[in-house]
């Protein structure tokens, strides 16, 4: 992978293609017979050198044997299968080695649309090395691209087989370059509403484009990747807040017209009450305007102390 992706956000890409890969099947590859993807292995190789060796993608299948899942963009076919041997008896001495056994190893190489004819043995003598191969110059990335952006638009569920399809449509036949379709297709994965999917398809374009993604790209999307869980629950936590400050403000406004409410009924109740002073007894006026007699007894003061001042001197 990218120097910017490969570890500082391992854990997350890890995570994101385990839970899509599990349990799926290769045929949307054209690999039509293989066992289905029961686990993703760690793909880093102990290794004499100071350099560390590493597979694309490693797989455990449900017949326990191990898959290789390698992304190439050339036809350098017998400097890539040696490279494939490496990993193989890597691969062979380790599980020999922890569990005393021999376990079956498959080859499988994703050529980008760049490459248009590809071999898949290599003879050496007694030693022999085999893989499958699946040219995407046999796809056309465009018209998948737009099927999928349509259900992705209409805010519709994707299958297992789209959603592995849109992973690899920056490496199928396109009218734009490679780093535009990355773009493209990452920019159409963050649209997706479910962010676990979201995430893995994003997880799985990183991996698959590892060799020819524009690093400084790679290390923006990996940090939005790290920052999506945390970004969420701090939208979460201000739409928590604005919730309980509208609340306390719609409280607010209600206390605010009830008080009104009560001042204007109040105003009127005293309105009332001024124009029955001359013709009904204070409790009559108090119990018809639901003021209290103390109340109705002081605007009678007021309204006599008013006329006595009046009066002429």
């Amino acid at each position: 992978m990218a120097r910017g992706i490969s570890y500082q956000a391992k854990d997350i890409l890890f995570k994101s293609l385990s839970e899509l890969y599990k349990n799926q099947a290769l045929d949307v590859y054209g690999l039509h017979g293989l066992p289905k993807i029961k686990a993703l292995l760690p793909n880093e190789f102990p290794a004499v050198q100071a350099s560390t060796k590493r597979s694309d993608t490693l797989f455990l299948l449900e017949d326990d044997s191990i898959l290789l899942l390698e992304y190439e963009s050339n036809n350098r076919f017998i400097a890539n299968h040696l490279k494939y041997l490496d990993y193989a008896y890597r691969l062979l001495d380790t599980y020999y080695k922890t569990e005393k056994q021999i376990r079956p190893i498959r080859i499988v190489v994703i050529y980008t649309s760049d490459v248009t004819r590809v071999e898949e043995q290599l003879h050496a003598g007694d030693v022999f090395i085999s893989s499958k191969a699946v040219l995407l110059c046999e796809f056309n990335g465009d018209a998948i691209f737009h099927a999928i952006e349509e259900k992705i638009r209409n805010n519709e569920p994707l299958t297992a087989e789209e959603t592995m399809k849109l992973i690899l449509v920056p490496l199928m036949q396109s009218r734009y370059d490679r780093q535009t379709m990355i773009e493209k297709t990452i920019g159409l994965a963050k649209e997706i509403t479910d962010e676990p999917t979201q995430l893995h398809i994003i997880a799985g374009v990183l991996t698959a484009t590892d060799k020819l993604i524009d690093e400084h790209y790679a290390k923006k999307v990996k940090e939005w990747m790290k920052m999506n869980k945390v970004l969420r629950l701090l939208v979460e936590e201000l739409e928590q807040e604005k919730e309980l400050a509208v609340k306390a403000a719609m409280e607010e406004i209600e206390e605010r017209m009830k008080q009104t409410l009560q001042e204007t009924e109040k105003k009127k109740a005293i309105d009332i009450a001024k124009n029955l002073l001359d013709v009904l007894p204070i409790h009559e006026i108090a119990k018809r305007t639901g003021l209290s007699i103390a109340e109705v007894a002081d605007l009678a003061k007021e309204m006599e102390a008013s006329l006595h001042n009046k009066e002429p001197q």
